[in-house]
């Protein structure tokens, strides 16, 4: 691969890598709020014992569950990205020498 398409790929790369740490920064923070809403109506239901309650409690329970997919994602995308950008230094230094 050329040094040009390597570095220019490099920089595409830092760019991606630098958004999803915006993204995840931002899920984390939603994530934490989430998770307390989620203990919280638990703790309505469980006090209530309501099916409606119950129905809520299980309901802030997924969209947690879901949040935590989607931070698990971006980690696991941030992840493969550091690694394909070891990669494309590595060839840089390779090509350089």
């Amino acid at each position: 691969m050329a040094t040009w398409l390597a570095e220019r790929r490099l920089a595409q790369n830092a760019a991606r890598i630098a958004e999803l740490r915006h993204e995840l920064a931002q899920i984390e923070e939603q994530c934490a709020v989430v998770a307390s809403e989620a203990d919280d109506q638990a703790l309505r239901a469980l006090v209530s014992e309501t099916p409606l309650a119950e129905f809520e409690a299980a309901d802030a329970r997924r969209h947690a569950s879901a949040l935590d997919r989607h931070r698990l994602h971006l980690v696991d995308e941030i992840s493969d990205l550091e690694r394909r950008q070891d990669e494309l230094l590595d060839r840089i230094a390779a090509a350089t020498r």
